[in-house]
């Protein structure tokens, strides 16, 4: 008998551990509340500058958040190809993460005696935009990646330090 009895309180134990948590209603409030925690990033507003082979075109990179890891919630920089390389280098040196790749150099688009923009094109611009964005944007809503140095100056430095000392963001 008491063999039973504990089966039977051992079932019980076993269902009330896997039971479903009772759902909570949801109200209005709480459906457009701002998030527990969000990072936003967007590259907009792509300008090209100088002439012949000085020529280049950055981006600006707005980011909004509520994350705690970051000293900023608002900022606004501008940033250009070179900038998004620096940064994938340094993590992939300093990091333990696995870096997504950058949209290409597209170098035949670079070579002398085209009857196009090659690079400076509206429609090359904005596929690199959007690959940039996807890239920044992996990147930044990796845990790990959020308290590395480097991609906070990325996101928030109006200029990169590229003699900056590597490590991490220390949170108090």
């Amino acid at each position: 008998m008491a063999d039973e009895s504990e089966k039977a309180a051992a079932a019980a134990a076993a269902n009330a551990d896997t039971r479903r948590l009772g759902a909570k209603k949801q109200t209005l409030d709480d459906a457009y509340a701002v998030p527990a925690n969000f990072l936003e990033i967007d590259l907009l507003n792509p300008e090209t500058h100088g002439i012949a082979k000085k020529r280049y075109t950055d981006y600006e990179v707005r980011m909004k958040t509520n994350l705690p890891v970051f000293k900023q919630k608002d900022s606004s920089v501008r940033r250009r190809y070179s900038d998004f390389e620096w940064l994938r280098n340094e993590l992939e040196r300093d990091s333990k993460i696995v870096v997504p790749p950058l949209p290409g150099k597209a170098l035949k688009l670079q070579l002398p005696f085209r009857n196009d923009d090659g690079i400076f094109e509206d429609g090359f611009i904005e596929n690199r935009r959007q690959g940039l964005e996807s890239f920044i944007n992996k990147i930044s809503g990796h845990p790990l990646a959020q308290s590395e140095r480097c991609l906070h100056m990325f996101l928030q430095d109006p200029v990169i330090d590229k003699n900056y000392v590597a490590g991490k963001i220390r949170t108090t």
